[in-house]
């Protein structure tokens, strides 16, 4: 599989932060949800409150971001546990990450097989992300998992970063206000986020950290990576079912919705008569569109727009919204996504001149027609959150069945 974080960065704009990764700001922890969030949903244990606002930091609001809570415990412990809201829902990640800035708790440290701290590198397009790996009791909702591997982003006894780790893009998102969260909720089409890190030590993703000397590039069993939480529910645990409403342009200040666990395992997550498309061994489909095909294209709740490359559209020329198309007037596309399982549908879609949307809404997060370049690579679309409003989209982990097929694949 590809790198963990397959969203991408924007710049600030006027009010906004177009967060083409969408991740947070602010110093939101809490023993509850937090003021402009919405606390988990109780009509049914499998089902939490999601919310697209500007997330934890006023001073540089997200745009097109979708934000649960998450309960951490102590592993075993009912009453050392902490909920952290405006933690960021990603289809396009694998695992729970948390700031260390917003993290109350004392959570035992992995160890590498040396004795030596775990710690994780999580590259972005645009960035980097550097913490250890600890264990966590994960609740979110009704539904719970012991001991979970997460990363601790920004924890300050580990400072030293290897270069293979940093050199790729040096800017450190280590803090609330550089992610853009209080953290991630990886919740993709995989269990693990590292293929093949329990036998190849130089993966770029974990390192062994003694308390003196240099990190180096490390093996981890599968059992002690960073892991998607959803398989290890006890129950409802086969995947996930983003539901949003339907939003027109210009766009909305806030939206509400539900992120739902479990495909066919209840009456309100049961399949019907959706598309569903098959993923390759890295979340990947196929796209087409206006001639060209996208090999390596995916959908992504982590992503704030929709991104692909197109000579036609032009970008915009205010430096603050670099690689965002700014057309003259709304361009109305259509796109044809293709499984692996060769089951394709058309989809249409807008593409709104970014500048005059921000200056025109100020106040507006949830943003239906935002759309830029994808320069990472002309072979990806990448339809971001904007693909989920108005719709209800299930993601089918890797090896679990339901009723109408085996994960991974996603269906809406």
């Amino acid at each position: 599989m590809g790198k963990v974080m397959r969203s991408l960065r924007g710049a600030v704009a006027a009010a906004w932060m177009l967060t083409l990764i969408s991740c947070g700001g602010g110093d939101g922890s809490s023993s509850g949800a937090a003021s402009g969030s919405t606390s988990p949903a109780t009509a049914a244990p499998n089902v939490a409150s999601v919310i697209v606002d500007g997330g934890p930091t006023a001073s540089s609001p997200s745009i097109n971001t979708l934000f649960t809570s998450v309960t951490l415990c102590v592993p075993g412990s009912t009453t050392q546990c902490q909920t952290i809201d405006h933690i960021q829902v990603d289809t396009g990640s694998y695992g729970l990450r948390v700031l260390a800035p917003v993290l109350a708790l004392s959570l035992p440290l992995t160890k590498a097989s040396d004795g030596s701290a775990l710690v994780e590198c999580t590259q972005f397009v645009d960035g980097y992300s550097w913490g250890p790996v600890a264990l966590a009791d994960v609740q979110v909702s009704g539904e719970t998992a012991a001991s979970v591997p997460i990363q601790v982003i920004g924890d300050t006894n580990f400072v030293t970063v290897p270069n293979d780790c940093s050199s790729p893009n040096p800017n450190a998102e280590d803090t609330v206000a550089t992610f853009g969260a209080n953290g991630i909720l990886g919740i993709g089409v995989f269990e693990q986020d590292c293929a093949g890190c329990d036998s190849n030590a130089a993966n770029g993703f974990y390192y062994s950290c003694p308390q003196t000397g240099d990190c180096l590039g490390t093996t981890v069993p599968i059992a002690d990576q960073v892991a998607n939480p959803v398989p290890l529910f006890a129950t409802d645990n086969n995947g996930t079912i983003i539901d949003l409403p339907s939003v027109a342009a210009p766009g909305e200040a806030t939206m509400t919705g539900s992120l739902i666990f479990g495909i066919d395992t209840r009456t309100n997550n049961a399949s019907g008569t959706q598309s569903v498309l098959t993923v390759d061994g890295n979340g990947n489909f196929t796209i087409v569109f206006n001639g060209q095909t996208f090999n390596a294209s995916f959908i992504d709740s982590g992503t704030n727009g929709i991104f692909f490359s197109d000579s036609a559209l032009p970008t915009c020329t205010e430096s603050s919204f670099s690689g965002f198309y700014c057309p003259s007037s709304t361009q109305n596309f259509s796109a044809t996504l293709t499984g692996l399982n060769a089951v394709s549908v058309t989809e249409a879609f807008s593409v709104e001149n970014a500048e005059n949307v921000a200056s025109g809404n100020p106040t507006y997060t949830v943003l239906p027609a935002l759309g830029g370049t994808y320069s990472n690579s002309a072979d990806t679309f990448d339809w971001g959150l904007p693909f989920y409003y108005g719709r209800r989209v299930a993601t089918a982990i890797e090896n679990h069945t339901t009723a109408v097929n085996t994960g991974p694949y996603i269906a809406f």
